[in-house]
């Protein structure tokens, strides 16, 4: 063979060799990690909610929390309105980054908690969808936009479709609906604001079907659910499948052109699980919500914790890093 020729061949084998280790390299090389759907937690309702932010942070060994999350008190009109100073801590935390989301939960009845009679109830539901509520709700969103977070999310009459609030939809599904429309019609009128309203009921059928309670795609921006692990003795696939369950939320959310959320989810009923733990994630995962945000306190949390080791541990090596 031609010393030309030699050193053709041998330069070949050279990069043939090169690209073969290349090769070989990027095949043992592990994957990078997968981004995290944007997630938080729920941590305090006041300024140490914020503050803990950071912390958990840290034990996740640095992965990035985007998601902050509060809720209003709901005991008088003033409470859902904003108290003053209650969300200025909150209010500078997401504006401190671009990719930051800040979630509000808000009531859409004063005395929120202290189980209201039906009665009453599906009362106050008529005055709110005849405007008689208005004022209080364009005074929150007045608040937000002067505190310049005006794409706050806003968690709307949570849990609607249970027996807990006063805001719950059950004693006049109709008059629920026209009163959510009312009030977000009244916080859309603020200049300035760019509010996306998350209507999320609880997983599963509770007291009556989250879908008899659904306002209609204009006032809707996210389909969220609040999801625990419950009741007692569920596998998270009857969760899955369950009517009104995750995947009806999801299989709902596609057909209406809306993204998914999970304001609320964490442990419950099942103890220290973490099969739910890390099933939750992963479908969190592959469906990609828009935010998650775990609820973390005992019984529910892992951080704040103790009392759930194994789900602690599950969730802190899915995150971590990442």
């Amino acid at each position: 063979m031609a010393p030309q020729r030699r050193r053709a061949r041998s330069r070949r084998l050279t990069v043939l060799a090169a690209a073969v280790t290349a090769s070989a390299a990027l095949a043992a090389a592990p994957e990078p990690a997968k981004e995290p759907p944007p997630f938080g937690a729920f941590l305090d309702s006041g300024p140490i909610g914020v503050a803990r932010i950071a912390e958990l942070s840290h034990w996740l060994g640095g992965t990035e929390l985007k998601v902050a999350h509060t809720y209003l008190p709901g005991g008088r009109w003033q409470d859902i309105e904003g108290p003053p100073g209650f969300l200025d801590a909150w209010a500078h935390w997401r504006r401190q980054k671009t990719d930051r989301t800040l979630v509000l939960n808000v009531p859409m009845q004063e005395r929120n908690e202290e189980h209201v009679p039906d009665d009453q109830v599906r009362s106050l539901l008529r005055q709110g969808a005849a405007g008689q509520f208005d004022r209080h709700f364009r005074a929150l969103a007045e608040r937000l936009v002067a505190l310049k977070v005006p794409d706050t999310v806003i968690v709307l009459g949570w849990e609607m479709n249970g027996v807990t609030y006063t805001h719950r939809c059950g004693p006049d599904p109709q008059a629920w609906k026209a009163y959510w429309n009312r009030i977000v019609t009244a916080m859309r009128v603020v200049p300035g604001q760019k509010f996306r309203f998350d209507f999320s009921p609880s997983r599963g059928r509770d007291a009556v079907p989250w879908t008899a309670c659904y306002p209609g795609d204009a006032t809707v921006d996210i389909i969220g659910t609040d999801s625990y692990d419950q009741p007692a003795g569920m596998s998270f696939d009857e969760q899955v499948k369950e009517p009104y369950g995750l995947q009806q939320q999801v299989d709902f959310a596609k057909s209406h052109g809306k993204p998914v959320s999970y304001p609320e989810w964490g442990l419950f009923r099942n103890g220290d699980n973490p099969e739910y733990m890390r099933r939750m994630l992963d479908w969190m995962d592959e469906h990609r919500p828009l935010y998650n945000t775990l609820t973390d306190y005992c019984p529910h949390g892992v951080w704040q914790c103790s009392a759930n080791p194994e789900s602690s541990e599950a969730y802190r090596s899915a995150l971590y890093g990442r």
